[in-house]
């Protein structure tokens, strides 16, 4: 029995994988063979995966004012599921090119907060959904500058339309607890910083 608990299953046999849409994310099916923990083979099963970009998250803090900036905007995927699908989130971007995570992180703070970012302090790596999806998302927390943030920015190739505001990091925590907060990266990264803050703030200041 101890065996068991303590086995590290590693073999993956893809038996067969085939792509069923391609648009600006792809659809496949992927049928494949795993490693037991009790040892041996897996029957073949079949698994239809989502593969999406990377994607980068960063938490801009203002460590002077205790204060973060945050996003909002249209989320298709909440749409039915809650009564405002215009979510709060962190400024966020996917990996679609050759390109540093932190350059990443970066770019999307200027194009959806008007924000330059400088030191970024990486928070933590996760997947979101691996039942379904491939993607792994990067965090970060980035300091800033709150002072005079706020306005509406994106861009408008891509359909934008995000509204920037500042939060004392008590209210955040607090958006977080009465559910106001209800995104994965957001949740994760403020609770992190609430872990963290008196590090933060004595490196930062």
């Amino acid at each position: 029995m101890s065996d068991t608990l303590n086995s590290v299953p590693r073999a993956v046999e893809i038996v067969k994988r085939a792509n069923c849409f391609k648009g600006f994310y792809k659809l496949d099916k992927v049928h494949l063979r795993h490693e037991l923990f009790a040892g041996g083979m897996s029957r073949e099963i079949s698994r239809e995966l989502f593969v999406r970009h990377d994607a980068v998250c960063v938490l801009p803090y203002d460590p002077l004012r205790d204060e973060v900036v945050l996003i909002e905007q249209f989320r298709v995927g909440a749409l039915g599921k809650v009564d405002n699908p215009w979510l709060i989130e962190m400024v966020a971007g996917l990996i679609d090119r050759e390109e540093e995570l932190e350059d990443v992180a970066h770019r999307e703070a200027q194009e959806e907060a008007g924000l330059a970012i400088g030191a970024l302090w990486p928070i933590t790596r996760y997947f979101p959904s691996p039942g379904g999806s491939d993607e792994y998302v990067h965090l970060y927390l980035g300091r800033c500058t709150s002072e005079g943030a706020g306005g509406l920015h994106g861009l408008e190739e891509e359909a934008e339309d995000i509204r920037v505001r500042v939060w004392s990091f008590d209210d955040a925590m607090q958006a977080v607890r009465d559910g106001q907060i209800c995104n994965a990266a957001t949740i994760i990264s403020l609770q992190w910083l609430a872990l963290n803050k008196d590090e933060v703030r004595g490196m930062w200041k």
